[in-house]
């Protein structure tokens, strides 16, 4: 026999959830195998700023590269960088 799914509760707010599902067991409430994945095609990732001193020769070396591939160089950079740590 299948366990009967608790009501979700009424909340206040964002963070009266919050606080209720931090401390709830979600399988009490939901099915998860019944789940499928949600696709979110319009969110962006979240970035962050760094500050990141770099040799002269090198920046016009990587700005260089950029141009060539007519891509800005920080584009270039995040790339370069994603892919070194997809093969580490």
């Amino acid at each position: 026999m299948k366990k009967r799914q608790k009501p979700v509760p009424e909340f206040a707010d964002e963070a009266a959830e919050r606080a209720f599902w931090e401390k709830a067991d979600s399988t009490e409430y939901f099915d998860w195998s019944k789940a499928k994945r949600a696709i979110f095609p319009n969110l962006k990732p979240s970035t962050a700023t760094i500050s990141l001193r770099l040799p002269e020769h090198l920046l016009a070396a990587i700005k260089s590269a950029a141009n060539s591939r007519d891509v800005p160089y920080q584009s270039l950079i995040k790339v370069w960088l994603q892919e070194r740590v997809r093969n580490e």
